[in-house]
Protein backbone atom coordinates (compact mmCIF):
# COMPACT_ATOMS: atom_id res chain seq x y z
CA UNK A 1 0.00 0.00 0.00
CA UNK A 2 1.33 3.08 -0.81
CA UNK A 3 1.17 6.20 1.47
CA UNK A 4 2.80 9.32 1.08
CA UNK A 5 2.60 11.58 4.80
CA UNK A 6 3.24 15.29 4.79
CA UNK A 7 4.18 16.89 8.20
CA UNK A 8 5.86 20.21 9.12
CA UNK A 9 3.28 22.82 8.32
CA UNK A 10 1.93 25.16 11.12
CA UNK A 11 1.29 29.01 11.35
CA UNK A 12 4.56 31.11 10.67
CA UNK A 13 4.68 34.82 10.75
CA UNK A 14 5.51 36.52 7.25
CA UNK A 15 9.23 36.52 6.82
CA UNK A 16 9.53 33.28 8.49
CA UNK A 17 10.39 29.53 7.38
CA UNK A 18 9.12 26.44 7.39
CA UNK A 19 10.54 22.92 6.13
CA UNK A 20 8.03 20.35 4.92
CA UNK A 21 8.88 16.63 4.40
CA UNK A 22 6.92 14.04 2.97
CA UNK A 23 7.69 10.50 3.69
CA UNK A 24 6.80 7.62 0.91
CA UNK A 25 6.38 4.02 1.99
CA UNK A 26 5.29 1.35 -0.40
CA UNK A 27 6.93 2.56 -3.40
CA UNK A 28 10.83 2.12 -4.80
CA UNK A 29 11.27 5.98 -4.07
CA UNK A 30 14.39 6.40 -5.45
CA UNK A 31 12.35 5.87 -8.62
CA UNK A 32 9.74 8.64 -8.74
CA UNK A 33 9.94 11.70 -9.62
CA UNK A 34 8.60 14.06 -6.58
CA UNK A 35 6.35 16.90 -6.57
CA UNK A 36 5.07 19.35 -3.98
CA UNK A 37 1.55 20.93 -4.51
CA UNK A 38 -0.27 23.74 -3.05
CA UNK A 39 -4.31 24.70 -3.13
CA UNK A 40 -5.47 27.76 -1.20
CA UNK A 41 -9.89 28.44 -0.50
CA UNK A 42 -11.09 28.89 -3.65
CA UNK A 43 -8.56 28.62 -5.57
CA UNK A 44 -7.12 25.49 -8.02
CA UNK A 45 -4.28 23.40 -6.97
CA UNK A 46 -1.16 24.64 -8.13
CA UNK A 47 2.26 23.11 -8.83
CA UNK A 48 5.28 24.43 -6.26
CA UNK A 49 8.10 22.49 -7.35
CA UNK A 50 9.44 19.06 -8.83
CA UNK A 51 12.52 16.76 -8.32
CA UNK A 52 12.99 14.00 -10.67
CA UNK A 53 14.66 10.60 -8.73
CA UNK A 54 17.83 11.64 -9.31
CA UNK A 55 17.65 14.75 -8.18
CA UNK A 56 19.10 16.11 -11.33
CA UNK A 57 16.41 17.94 -12.12
CA UNK A 58 13.98 20.51 -10.00
CA UNK A 59 11.10 22.95 -10.99
CA UNK A 60 9.83 25.80 -9.40
CA UNK A 61 6.40 27.84 -10.06
CA UNK A 62 7.90 31.23 -10.56
CA UNK A 63 5.95 32.98 -7.26
CA UNK A 64 8.33 30.65 -5.10
CA UNK A 65 11.58 30.70 -6.96
CA UNK A 66 14.53 31.90 -4.60
CA UNK A 67 12.82 31.43 -1.59
CA UNK A 68 11.57 27.87 -1.78
CA UNK A 69 14.42 24.54 -2.11
CA UNK A 70 12.83 20.88 -3.17
CA UNK A 71 15.53 17.80 -1.95
CA UNK A 72 15.09 14.49 -1.29
CA UNK A 73 17.09 11.79 0.64
CA UNK A 74 16.62 8.43 -1.15
CA UNK A 75 18.19 6.80 2.27
CA UNK A 76 15.41 7.79 4.00
CA UNK A 77 12.69 7.63 1.21
CA UNK A 78 11.52 11.61 1.80
CA UNK A 79 11.18 14.20 -0.13
CA UNK A 80 11.53 18.06 1.48
CA UNK A 81 10.56 21.53 1.11
CA UNK A 82 12.23 24.55 3.04
CA UNK A 83 10.17 27.18 2.72
CA UNK A 84 11.75 30.66 3.24
CA UNK A 85 11.00 34.16 3.16
CA UNK A 86 7.24 33.16 3.67
CA UNK A 87 4.16 35.49 2.40
CA UNK A 88 0.50 35.88 3.15
CA UNK A 89 0.31 34.51 0.03
CA UNK A 90 1.55 30.81 0.82
CA UNK A 91 -1.03 30.11 2.76
CA UNK A 92 -2.64 26.71 1.32
CA UNK A 93 -2.87 22.88 2.14
CA UNK A 94 0.69 21.64 0.95
CA UNK A 95 0.57 17.84 -0.71
CA UNK A 96 3.19 15.84 -2.10
CA UNK A 97 2.61 13.97 -4.82
CA UNK A 98 4.28 10.66 -6.69
CA UNK A 99 5.03 10.11 -10.28
CA UNK A 100 7.55 6.65 -11.31
CA UNK A 101 9.86 7.30 -13.34
CA UNK A 102 9.27 9.97 -15.62
CA UNK A 103 9.46 14.08 -15.25
CA UNK A 104 6.41 15.50 -15.30
CA UNK A 105 5.04 18.69 -13.40
CA UNK A 106 1.01 17.90 -12.86
CA UNK A 107 0.65 14.48 -13.46
CA UNK A 108 1.17 12.03 -10.54
CA UNK A 109 0.32 8.60 -9.42
CA UNK A 110 0.13 8.91 -5.75
CA UNK A 111 -0.81 12.20 -3.44
CA UNK A 112 -0.39 12.64 0.60
CA UNK A 113 -3.37 14.28 2.64
CA UNK A 114 -1.91 17.45 2.99
CA UNK A 115 -0.33 20.13 5.22
CA UNK A 116 -1.74 22.80 6.34
CA UNK A 117 0.91 26.30 6.15
CA UNK A 118 -0.75 29.32 7.47
CA UNK A 119 1.35 32.78 7.27
CA UNK A 120 -0.04 35.22 8.91
CA UNK A 121 0.66 37.88 11.82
Amino acid sequence: QVQLVESGGGLVQPGGSLRLSCAASGITFSRYTMGWFRQAPGKEREAVAAIAWSGGNTYYTDSVKGRFTISRDNVKNTVYLEMNSLKPEDTAVYYCAARFLTWSINEYDYWGRGTQVTVSS
